[in-house]
């Protein structure tokens, strides 16, 4: 069946922060020279913010450039930044450190990203940007020479076996000038473009670390609107990378999660179970003591630094916002330096557009960025994410010395490793006890996943794809004790036995899936592929 076209200048694929920005920034300019250039957004999750999940802390500079007035406008920037506390936790007891420079809050905001992605999304329609969630794209689509020249949304309608159901309707074909890619870190048809273009070709492999939220009213005697809490130390030792994050929003409301580099050496560890454990700590468990939790997430995020950014350009095409990895590791924070590759991306393709061009490499958007003040912020914190391989405590003592004896200009970066390289043989490691959940401040995965309001239909194929089936037993299981029954944050991954305890085999929870994209990234012989899944599935966050 033949899909059916339509036509833009730009096609943008995601509406999260970089790509609502830069549809924004195209829309502002093109009002401002009395051109007219048409902008598509598509958007795979079920409405605009229905996938978004982030601490969130964000710091308005990029929002300032776009929209001056937003304050105005009604911005959902509700609660600024009161006090930050950055805690060191031993099992017992905690002890208040000094809060880096880079962590210093005065003049941030709380906030829910997903909600202030649908009032981005808002602010764009009113310019006449077409935002279409519910559409996920699943294919690249190129010209003769190779370009790229669009995306194709997935079919619809399709049975677990690949065959048409009576619901079945075809994908169709969005067309452009240009082609944006927002989709977030691991952005599926972000990897397919890196493979075809060679696009991290002299670049750092990029290292990710898995960010696990819930979302908590509390007690407003312990509530402290803006109050800002960062911690190290336990309950992960001092080689694995990760802390977390209390944020004290309105509505006694107070967000909290954790994360954990993705390079850990342990297959025993689970990230999902190291975040419940952590709320137990009593200097932490004090805070949700009497309140309720009301939603969870989890994401993964892009912490390789300005050395693991991929050529951001190919012929048709840009990469922006956390696909490409513009994330501020040592700032804990992305939004604004992904609303910024979006604006200067947008200046780019405004050129090129208004030049008559198309589909082809637009060189001006990478030199552009490199003179804005996102590099520089990158460039001045590159050697602090890689000086934790080290260990927290030398990775502590470094990061002082970088940020204040050298500024960020040492005359040396270091480098980053594969995270799922890492991973040591399950026979090398110390199993960890994890304590079972209480269901009052700790809970189980599957109780979890309820409540992010996670649904996929069925009868579809399943879009955890394997390259070897054989892989989860052959390898997985018998040298990491399947890790992926562990580093899943939704409980998607289960190895199941028949009654005597023979015949292991992976079964796959797809239905469960958060779309954090963590299989894709720690599988240690990269054997499990994420693909889209039919466009609305997957989470329904309602302000994470």
């Amino acid at each position: 069946m033949e899909r059916e076209t339509m036509e833009y200048d730009v096609v943008i694929v995601g509406a999260g922060p970089s790509g609502l920005s830069a549809a924004i920034q195209l829309k502002q300019l093109a009002a401002e020279h009395e051109q007219d250039v048409t902008v598509c957004v598509i958007e795979k999750g079920s409405e605009v913010g229905a996938h978004i999940l982030s601490g969130a802390v964000i710091e308005p500079r990029a929002l300032d450039e776009l929209i001056p007035d937003w304050k105005e406008r009604g911005a959902p920037l509700n609660t600024p930044a009161t006090e930050d506390r950055f805690l060191l936790l031993t099992r017992e007891i905690s002890y208040r450190l000094p809060t880096p420079p880079q962590m210093n809050n005065h003049g941030n905001y709380i906030i829910s990203l997903g909600n202030l992605c649908r009032w981005l999304a808002t602010q764009a329609e009113a310019l006449g940007v077409e935002i279409y969630p519910g559409f996920a794209a699943a294919e690249v689509l190129y010209n003769d020479e190779g370009a790229v020249v669009g995306v194709a949304t997935g079919d619809m309608g399709i049975d677990r076996e690949g065959h048409p159901t009576d619901q079945f309707t075809p994908g169709m074909e969005l067309r452009a000038r240009y082609t944006l890619f927002a989709e977030g870190c691991r952005g599926s048809l972000t990897k397919t473009l890196c493979e075809r273009f060679n696009l991290r070709e002299g670049v750092d492999p990029q290292t990710y670390g898995i960010g696990i939220k819930e979302l908590w009213e509390v007690d407003p005697a312990k509530h402290q609107a803006g109050k800002i809490v960062h911690t190290v130390g336990w309950p992960l030792d001092p080689s694995t990378y990760g802390g977390s994050f209390l944020y004290h929003m309105e509505n006694n409301q107070v967000a909290v999660g954790f994360v954990i580099g993705l390079g850990y050496a342990n297959p025993h560890l689970s990230p999902f179970d190291e975040f419940q454990r952590f709320k137990t700590h009593p200097d932490i468990r004090p805070t949700f003591e009497g309140g309720r939790r009301i939603a969870y997430g989890a994401r993964a995020i892009s912490a390789g630094g300005i050395q693991s950014l991929p050529k951001l350009t190919f012929p048709g095409g840009l990469l922006i916002g956390d696909t490409a990895g513009f994330l501020n590791m040592p700032k804990i924070k992305g939004t604004h330096t992904a609303m910024k590759s979006g604006i200067v991306a947008a200046d780019a393709v405004f050129a090129a557009v208004t030049a008559d061009r198309k589909a082809d490499e637009v060189t001006d958007y990478p030199e552009q960025l490199r003179r804005s003040w996102l590099w520089r912020e990158l460039y001045e914190v590159r050697n602090i994410k890689p000086s934790f391989s080290w260990g927290l405590w030398a990775a502590i003592g470094y990061s002082a010395l970088d940020t204040y004896v050298f500024r960020g200009k040492a005359p040396w970066t270091f480098h980053h490793k594969p995270d799922h390289t890492k991973l040591k043989k399950a026979s090398e490691c110390a199993k960890i006890d994890y304590p079972k959940p209480d269901g009052v401040i700790s809970f189980d995965k599957l109780s979890s996943v309820f409540i992010s309001s996670t649904n996929h239909e069925e009868d579809q194929p399943c879009h955890l794809t394997l390259k070897d089936p054989t892989v989860p037993i052959r390898i997985n299981l018998a040298l990491y004790d399947a890790p992926e029954q562990r580093y899943c944050p939704a409980g998607v991954y289960e190895i199941v036995r028949d009654g005597d305890g023979s015949n292991p085999r992976l079964q796959i929870n797809a239905q469960n899936c958060v779309h954090c994209k963590t299989c894709d990234i720690k599988d240690p012989t990269q054997n499990i592929n994420w693909v889209t899944p039919q466009g609305g599935g997957g989470p329904n966050y309602p302000n994470m």
